[in-house]
């Protein structure tokens, strides 16, 4: 089954590719061998990120079509925040993309981050190397934009994409030094706003102690996404960017992000959470240092094989 599905999404079969991601996404039995059967892949991956309310989805609706003017056919991932309670999709709702559902070189999957503490999926890896073995000429990674997302997506994407808004002053003020680092290009959104060119200033200053480390300056971009305004100079930057061939250390780097990343995902694959809450009901208040012994502890593994799925 998993050989003749990864022959059709080479192929280009859409309704394979989406039927595929389902039984990675759940994990379904021989998942493992296709993603090993996967060939390589030149395909690029353009993370966007950045704070809620930025207009991240309205941003990438308007990258997709400057893409499909150029002839490109597309992959989009975006990944929405989760219920803590049943793990689905709390937002969900991709209006600003409606246009391009029914479109023939655009595929687009909803992701949940299904409780994922950074905000990103858990198989995004998994999922987005699927969708490199579909032929795509690029693939965009929408993220949460909250918690430890904005770092994540560094070891995900080859060009990572930050964005904000220009009221955004304090809260640039008080980014981490991670996130500035991570930014391959910054882009300024709703820049039809007062103070948007004092804001891209001061940015610029905020990046300079940055630039000795980097071969290139970081770009920063204008953008009025609902207007469409500034989405050709970003698709610009990003190719840009991508043309560069990425130094031995930092690729091998962002390598060795993802297959820790994988080992992590591959210990952890026996603890439940479902098992967890049932055995936290039945113990009740309890010392939770204590509880997580059995899990972290070897000489407790073998007594507590139950608490484990099966």
């Amino acid at each position: 089954m998993w050989q003749a599905l990864l022959k059709d999404i080479q192929q280009g079969n859409i309704k394979s590719l989406a039927r595929t991601i389902s039984l990675v996404e759940n994990e379904m039995e021989g998942y493992r061998s296709l993603l090993e059967s996967l060939p390589p892949s030149s395909t690029k991956i353009i993370g966007i990120t950045g704070p809620p309310g930025a207009g991240k989805s309205t941003l990438v609706d308007a990258l997709i079509g400057e893409m499909i003017a150029q002839k490109k056919k597309i992959g989009v991932l975006c990944v929405d925040p989760s219920s803590p309670f049943n793990l689905g999709a709390l937002l969900g709702d991709r209006i600003r993309m409606s246009d391009w559902y029914t479109h023939p070189d655009v595929f687009i999957r909803s992701l949940a981050t299904r409780g994922s503490l950074g905000g990103l999926h858990p198989k995004i890896i998994e999922i987005a190397d699927v969708m490199k073995a579909a032929g795509f000429d690029h693939i965009l990674v929408e993220t949460v934009g909250v918690g430890q997302s904005e770092i994540e997506i560094a070891g995900l994407a080859d060009t990572t994409v930050v964005v904000v808004v220009p009221e955004a002053g304090d809260e640039v003020q008080t980014m981490k030094a991670g996130l500035m680092e991570i930014a391959d290009v910054f882009v300024v959104n709703k820049a039809d706003r007062p103070d948007a060119d004092t804001f891209v200033k001061n940015l610029r200053l905020m990046l300079a102690p940055a630039f000795h480390k980097t071969t290139a300056e970081v770009a920063i971009v204008k953008t009025v996404a609902s207007q469409k305004e500034g989405i050709a100079d970003l698709f610009e930057k990003i190719m840009h960017h991508q043309q560069f061939v990425q130094s031995t250390e930092r690729k091998y780097w962002l390598l060795a992000e993802k297959a820790y990343y994988l080992i992590q995902q591959h210990r952890m694959r026996d603890i439940n959470k479902a098992v967890l809450k049932a055995a936290l009901e039945k113990s009740g208040d309890t010392n939770l240092y204590q509880f997580i012994k059995a899990y972290v502890t070897p000489s407790h593994s073998s007594t507590n094989a139950n608490l484990y799925n099966p």
